[in-house]
């Protein structure tokens, strides 16, 4: 770890002393922004009780958080490279800390949504342009170091939430989950203020209709995929397809013709940030499946509980949170095509290795698979990260960021959404047949296509390899 914070005469970023008080910025903002993505699923259902509403109803304090961030996370990576990327990670920590703080004294379901989406708002300002941020924070010879520390903290929130969660439940009410973010986030910005590289952006004119239409395609992809997973009316899903069709057509053409667009589109003229980030869209795919499909098959096939289902799934955020660091490490070495090919190979073979999964399979069976995708995971995804951001000028830092989130999200909304077309395809057969057994071999079929979203990154990311390194 001291690595990351010694000088070099030819150093780019921040002085060694400095990065150490901005990693702890960047460490709280995420931590606390990603945990809240997760940490709420657990409260819901005393939310619903201490509100008085429907259960389903409860929901959309979860989605509302979602939401908000998948519809702007290209806005805010454009606009840290307009207003600058201290100002708007600052905003949007600003934002988030008095959501929560309205969330936490929300009387009625209404204003907590409202709340929620608010504070999606900020954390998607404070997410999208983490990257951008780390490439300022830290010299070029440690950014795959300092990335993979980033992999680390949001692998370890993510697993970390709903233990917290409950832990928290367990002695507090549930405005405690959102209260508790008011001191954390006053302390971040108090240490951002201080330390936080100071860039006053390129300026100029911003795309506020590019950020309209690319707010409409982002937000009814996730809508289409929530309401397919409820299996809601086809109709409506057909509607939401085509505004997001239609919404991502004239946000391309906005893109190519106007003069300060909201994502260039000359950033992918690099061959290899193109395939970083097609490498990137595939895994995420993949993952986005399996997070999705496996809680059918413990809770549906095996007869899990929820409790037991969650714990089953903390194997692959640990292994994530171990090999992330060593990865982008290695990455400032070695070739992060290299490393990233490796890493996706043993995704690979997990995901071959749960979808190989027994009718009677036991919870270390299990495990040790989970695990497997998870060293594979977190193996890939920090090289792979730095070899986009590197294949991007720092001028296009942000717009690097946006399109990490955006192959993130789109991802794994599309694994959500394949899930859900091969539970409908089954459900036919569901009246003639044993329910656990259909299931089990939906959410195989599911693990197969995952394998295989995996196996397509892994060609992608070989096919980098003969170019050299970075």
């Amino acid at each position: 770890m001291s690595r990351l914070f010694g000088d070099l005469p030819e150093d780019d970023g921040l002085p060694g002393a400095a990065r150490r008080v901005a990693i702890i910025v960047m460490i709280l903002g995420t931590s606390m922004t990603v945990l809240d993505g997760s940490i709420v699923n657990v409260a819901l259902p005393m939310i619903a009780r201490s509100l008085q509403v429907d259960p389903a109803a409860a929901v959309w304090i979860a989605n509302a958080y979602i939401l908000a961030g998948a519809m702007t996370m290209v806005t805010f990576a454009s606009l840290g490279e307009v207003l600058g990327f201290r100002r708007v990670y600052m905003s949007g920590i600003l934002v988030f800390t008095l959501a929560s703080l309205g969330c936490a004294l929300s009387p009625s379901l209404a204003m907590l949504n409202g709340m929620r989406f608010l504070q999606g708002v900020g954390g998607a300002a404070a997410m999208s342009i983490g990257p951008a941020l780390y490439r300022n924070i830290f010299p070029t010879r440690l950014l795959g170091a300092a990335l993979g520390i980033n992999a680390l903290v949001v692998a370890s929130s993510t697993a970390a939430g709903p233990a917290i969660g409950g832990l928290m439940l367990s002695v507090l009410s549930w405005q405690w989950l959102f209260a508790v973010n008011v001191p954390i986030g006053i302390l971040t910005l108090l240490l951002a203020r201080r330390v936080l590289p100071r860039d006053p952006g390129r300026g100029g004119r911003f795309d506020a209709l590019g950020a309209l239409l690319s707010a409409l395609a982002l937000g009814a992809i996730v809508m289409a995929v929530d309401g397919l997973s409820r299996h809601d009316s086809w109709t409506q899903e057909l509607l939401l397809g085509g505004i997001a069709l239609a919404s991502v057509v004239l946000f391309i053409i906005r893109q190519r013709w106007y003069s300060a667009p909201l994502l260039p589109l000359d950033i992918f003229a690099s061959q290899r940030f193109s395939m970083a980030v097609a490498t990137s869209l595939c895994s995420f795919v993949g993952q986005g499946i399996a997070f999705i499909a496996l809680p059918f098959l413990f809770q549906g096939a095996y007869g899990f509980s929820p409790l037991l289902s969650a714990a089953l799934f903390t194997p692959w955020p640990v292994a994530i949170a171990i090999t992330a660091p060593i990865a982008g490490r290695l990455a400032d070495r070695y070739s992060a095509s290299l490393l990233s090919t490796c890493g996706l190979l043993v995704l690979t073979l997990g995901l071959v290795l749960l979808a190989c999964l027994g009718a009677h399979a036991s919870v270390p069976d299990i495990l040790w698979r989970a695990f497997v995708c998870g060293l594979g995971f977190g193996f890939f995804q920090s090289p792979n990260n730095r070899e986009m951001l590197s294949n991007a000028s720092r001028a296009r830092s942000g717009t690097a960021s946006g399109v990490l989130a955006i192959a993130r999200t789109f991802g794994q909304s599309l694994g959500a959404a394949l899930v859900a077309v091969v539970l409908a395809a089954t459900s036919i057969a569901q009246a003639a047949a044993d329910t656990a057994q259909i299931d089990a071999s939906a959410v195989h079929m599911s693990l197969w296509l995952a394998a295989s979203a995996t196996l397509l990154a892994t060609i992608i990311s070989a096919l980098r390899i003969k170019h050299g390194r970075n």
